[in-house]
Protein backbone atom coordinates (compact mmCIF):
# COMPACT_ATOMS: atom_id res chain seq x y z
CA UNK A 1 0.00 0.00 0.00
CA UNK A 2 1.23 3.51 -0.74
CA UNK A 3 2.05 6.39 1.56
CA UNK A 4 -0.90 7.89 3.40
CA UNK A 5 -1.02 11.20 5.25
CA UNK A 6 -3.52 9.76 7.69
CA UNK A 7 -2.79 6.72 9.77
CA UNK A 8 -6.07 4.83 9.49
CA UNK A 9 -5.18 2.42 12.32
CA UNK A 10 -5.10 5.21 14.91
CA UNK A 11 -7.52 7.57 13.19
CA UNK A 12 -5.02 10.44 13.33
CA UNK A 13 -1.97 11.77 11.59
CA UNK A 14 0.96 9.49 10.87
CA UNK A 15 3.59 9.06 13.59
CA UNK A 16 6.26 9.90 11.02
CA UNK A 17 8.10 13.20 11.10
CA UNK A 18 10.63 15.10 9.05
CA UNK A 19 14.24 14.45 10.07
CA UNK A 20 17.41 15.82 8.52
CA UNK A 21 21.18 15.56 8.13
CA UNK A 22 21.73 19.30 7.63
CA UNK A 23 24.25 19.72 10.48
CA UNK A 24 26.36 16.74 9.43
CA UNK A 25 26.31 17.72 5.76
CA UNK A 26 27.28 21.33 6.61
CA UNK A 27 30.41 20.07 8.32
CA UNK A 28 31.22 17.79 5.41
CA UNK A 29 30.84 20.81 3.10
CA UNK A 30 34.07 22.46 4.27
CA UNK A 31 32.60 23.17 7.72
CA UNK A 32 30.02 25.58 6.33
CA UNK A 33 28.49 27.74 9.06
CA UNK A 34 24.78 28.15 9.69
CA UNK A 35 25.15 31.77 8.61
CA UNK A 36 26.78 30.79 5.30
CA UNK A 37 24.11 28.20 4.56
CA UNK A 38 21.36 30.65 5.53
CA UNK A 39 22.75 33.27 3.13
CA UNK A 40 22.88 30.76 0.27
CA UNK A 41 19.33 29.59 0.98
CA UNK A 42 17.83 33.01 1.77
CA UNK A 43 16.92 32.36 5.41
CA UNK A 44 18.40 33.42 8.75
CA UNK A 45 20.98 31.54 10.79
CA UNK A 46 18.27 31.04 13.40
CA UNK A 47 16.06 29.29 10.83
CA UNK A 48 18.90 26.91 9.91
CA UNK A 49 19.49 26.22 13.62
CA UNK A 50 15.78 25.46 14.15
CA UNK A 51 15.71 23.15 11.11
CA UNK A 52 18.79 21.27 12.33
CA UNK A 53 17.23 20.88 15.79
CA UNK A 54 14.00 19.53 14.29
CA UNK A 55 12.01 22.42 15.74
CA UNK A 56 11.02 23.82 12.36
CA UNK A 57 10.11 22.15 9.06
CA UNK A 58 11.32 24.14 6.08
CA UNK A 59 9.08 24.99 3.15
CA UNK A 60 9.49 22.69 0.18
CA UNK A 61 11.35 25.43 -1.67
CA UNK A 62 13.73 26.02 1.26
CA UNK A 63 14.34 22.27 1.56
CA UNK A 64 15.34 22.10 -2.11
CA UNK A 65 17.55 25.18 -1.71
CA UNK A 66 19.29 23.65 1.32
CA UNK A 67 19.91 20.39 -0.55
CA UNK A 68 21.23 22.34 -3.54
CA UNK A 69 23.55 24.47 -1.36
CA UNK A 70 24.91 21.28 0.23
CA UNK A 71 25.32 19.61 -3.18
CA UNK A 72 23.11 16.67 -2.19
CA UNK A 73 19.81 15.23 -3.40
CA UNK A 74 16.82 16.17 -1.26
CA UNK A 75 16.42 12.56 -0.03
CA UNK A 76 19.94 12.62 1.39
CA UNK A 77 19.27 15.79 3.38
CA UNK A 78 15.67 15.22 4.55
CA UNK A 79 13.80 12.04 5.45
CA UNK A 80 10.22 11.18 6.43
CA UNK A 81 10.89 8.80 9.35
CA UNK A 82 9.42 7.26 12.43
CA UNK A 83 11.26 8.94 15.34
Amino acid sequence: MGWSYWDTASGGMSDKRLTNNVRTLRFLANEMTQTELGRQVGVTRQTIAAIEAGKYSPTLEAAFRIADALGKPLEEVFRWDVP
